[in-house]
């Protein structure tokens, strides 16, 4: 079965998807979240630790960095 963008099961044929959307819109089915809890607890521990031990310096370096890359044409 084919992946999405963040892992998750996606189907691959165009009919079974057509009728899961119909599903959804009906409230027959739940649409599925998008991470696990488990994965995400675990990205903002990550995300905590790794700024806890970054420098105000480095963290100002990586917000230029990503400025710059969001406005980059």
């Amino acid at each position: 079965m084919p992946k999405g963008p963040k892992g998750e099961r996606r189907l691959a044929d165009t009919h079974a998807c057509a009728l899961a959307v119909a599903k959804i819109a009906t409230g027959e089915i739940e649409d599925t979240p998008g991470l696990a809890p488990g994965r995400r607890r675990s990205g903002v521990a990550g995300a905590k630790a790794r700024a806890e031990k970054l420098t105000g310096e480095e963290r100002r370096e990586i917000a230029k960095k990503a400025a710059a890359a969001r406005w980059r044409v």
